[in-house]
Formats: structure tokens, sequence, C-alpha cells
């Protein structure tokens, strides 16, 4: 029976640089004497999810749309070219160090994928980045609909021609991957979890990583 392991990309495979990125977009407006940093970034970081639980549009406007509103919402002037330039830096960031080796491991024995919340033109780079060649590449924007939303793994399933017991899935993400997969059916999940954080018993089954330098011998590879 074919197996597939599936990732999600942006802080799984990618370092997703999204938090220092924008400070440097926003460097010439942000007061930090008066801004608390942590907390704009967090609440950029809900508006992105809230935008994705909202009716689909492409990822772009995603990044845009909840830029302006986390800005709006701690007073500072918001211009087009911030989110221009956010879009623009998304395809440049590269994998986490461990992350080819342990995909070519993988790929002696599975088929590997991406399920990824981002455009197809946004994303292409960053798997030229990886320098891995990956069996299948699926985004919300040829899925029509985001991760959480059930609709993204179930195109995913199809495209890939294979049914939940036949995917192990692997993410950092809670609220994007682990959540909504929890009653899949999935044969396998594994939390890769980058931050140390406290995971949670009432969304078991799952392995847990610190980084995906063990998966190949987690996954018998």
């Amino acid at each position: 029976m074919r197996e597939i392991v599936t990732f999600d990309a942006y802080g799984t495979l990618v370092d997703f640089q999204l938090g220092p990125t924008t400070l440097k977009v926003l460097e010439d407006r942000l007061d930090l004497d008066n801004l608390d940093v942590d907390e704009f970034l967090d609440d950029f970081r809900v508006m992105r999810f809230q935008a994705v639980l909202e009716a689909y549009r492409p990822y772009h406007e995603v990044l845009h749309s909840s830029l302006r509103n986390a800005m709006r919402l701690h007073g500072l002037e918001y211009r087009t070219s911030d989110g221009d330039a956010l879009v623009e830096a998304v395809p440049t960031f590269g994998p986490f160090p461990e992350v080819p080796d342990a995909l070519r491991a993988l790929k002696t024995r599975y088929e590997i994928a991406i399920i990824s919340n981002t455009d197809d033109n946004l994303i292409a780079r960053n798997v030229e980045n990886i320098g891995v060649e990956f069996d299948h590449v699926i985004t919300a924007q040829q899925a029509g609909a985001y991760k959480p939303d059930r609709q993204t793994f179930e195109h995913a399933f199809k495209t890939m021609g294979v049914e939940p017991s036949q995917v192990i899935h692997t993410a950092q993400g809670w609220e994007y991957d682990h959540i909504p997969t929890r009653d899949l059916g999935l044969k396998r999940r594994v939390w890769i979890n980058r931050f140390g954080r406290p995971g949670s018993a009432d969304y078991q089954p799952y392995d847990e990583l610190r980084d995906m330098t063990g998966l190949p011998k987690l996954l018998g590879c």
C-alpha cells in the first residue's frame, strides 16, 4: 500500500521569517518606545488566522489585509507597499537546516508532499530553496480553501489518490494542522515542536519531535 508523508510548509519545512521581515519593512514607522512589538506581531498572526477562516481569497491578499488590520489596531500607517514587500519576501525564505537531509532520507521509503496555505507562485521558489523534489505540492489556491478547513485536506487526498489511512501528516502548527486532522482517520500524525510548547492530551495520538532530524528514524527509514 502506498504511504505518503505530508507536510505543512511554513514553520515546519520553511523557516517562515515573517515576523522579522515585517519589522524590517515597517522600521521607519515603528516607535519602539511606545509599541509592544510582540503584541503587534501576535495580533498580525491572529489577523492572518481570522482571514483564512473567511471566504477564500489568494494568500497575497490575505497578507495585505491582515497586515493592514494589525497596523490599524496599533495606530500605524499602512501602505500598499508594506504588503507588497511581505509578499515578495515569502518566496525567499529557505528551509530549516535539518530539513533537506531528513526529506531525502524519507524519500527512500515514502512519497512526500506539501499541503500549504499559500499561492502556487509563492511556494514554488520555497520548494526550490529546499532542494528536494516533492511528489505533490498542494496549495490553498488549488483547493480553493485554507487549512484548517477540511476541504483543503480532502482536496489533497483526492489529488494524491490516497485514503487518509495512507497519510502521515507532519506539521508544527496546531490551529492549522493538528486540530483539524485529529478526526480525519490519518495513519499517523507528527508534531514538530520547534518552540518547546506544551502539547495536549485531547489531540492524541501524535508523535512529538523537536525538529525533523529524528523523523526518518521515527518512520522507519
